[in-house]
């Protein structure tokens, strides 16, 4: 299974078409993920041939207070148990039944973290789970950082993810774990 990773458009559409061109034409994902802020951008997927969408609601989106969504979906793909989340630890917006990445990631109940919120790219293993966070499509960041999306692979007893630069197509960081 092969997972599309966006995070934070901030209603640049444009970039978000770009990365989701990119994502099914050259990098032929199964699956998009979009980790919230700007939900309603995801309304550019309608653009693109039928894709399954995995959406996370940001902290500050009206839905995330809606207790009937699920903010934080746990899900196990082709073996490991993934957490599709915006933020990596507790918010002040959370719900009460919402679970604590943190806690998750102690208690060894999650395989990767997919998370977003700081704009910062990253791919990190850490007492054998890995936290990756795709970055943003903002066009300009006050943090610094290019527009950029991920890409994780994910077979049984393997999982490849890559952070990629938007605009280039460069391969920012690459990690290969057993998982």
């Amino acid at each position: 299974m092969r997972l599309g990773v966006i995070s934070d458009s901030h209603g640049e559409l444009d970039n978000l078409r770009q990365a989701a061109s990119m994502l099914i034409n050259e990098w032929k994902v199964d699956k998009i993920v979009h980790l919230g802020d700007e939900c309603e951008d995801t309304v550019v997927f309608q653009e693109y041939p039928p894709q399954e969408i995995i959406q996370v609601h940001g902290v500050y989106c009206s839905h995330y207070q809606d207790p009937s969504i699920i903010n934080r979906p746990l899900i196990n793909i082709e073996g490991h148990r993934c957490l599709f989340t915006h933020t990596d630890k507790p918010h002040r917006n959370d719900l009460p039944e919402d679970p604590d990445p943190q806690e998750l990631a102690r208690q060894k109940k999650v395989d990767i973290i997919f998370y977003g919120h700081s704009h910062i790219p990253e791919i990190r293993q850490q007492d054998g789970i890995i936290w990756l966070n795709p970055g943003h499509l903002k066009n300009e960041d006050k943090k610094g950082f290019a527009p950029s999306f991920a890409v994780a692979e994910l077979l049984e007893r393997k999982a490849t993810l890559k952070l990629i630069k938007l605009h280039t197509g460069e391969i920012l960081e690459q990690i290969t774990s057993p998982v």
